[in-house]
């Protein structure tokens, strides 16, 4: 990965206030190799999959396939992830539309 720690995909993301690493921290950290440590987050969870941090990115980087692909080994793995039911409905009220329409595909291997 080339990120140079920017923030255009953080400041860009619709979703980075109900994240618990912002986009560009998970760039870095998985630079780091801290991999399981960004498997722990709910990053990948709460990704809207609305590819604003890709289109922003100035080294081309697509931030959304990197977080799907991480949904993706979760998944294959068959590990614990964040499930809709472990989500208030006062919290789930908040969220903007897309992270709903986004949330049933993200589920699915």
């Amino acid at each position: 990965m080339l990120c140079y720690q920017c923030g255009q995909c953080s400041a860009s993301c619709p979703m980075a206030d109900y994240m618990d690493l912002i986009p560009s921290r998970v760039m870095k950290m998985l630079q780091l190799g801290m991999v399981d440590d960004v498997f722990k987050a709910n990053t990948m969870w709460i990704c809207a999959t609305c590819l604003k941090c890709s289109v922003m990115c100035p080294k081309d980087i697509d931030v959304a396939a990197v977080m799907e692909a991480l949904r993706q080994i979760v998944l294959r793995r068959n590990e614990e992830y964040l499930s809709l039911g472990k989500i208030s409905k006062d919290r789930i009220e908040e969220l903007p539309q897309i992270a709903l329409i986004a949330s049933a595909r993200k589920m699915t291997p």
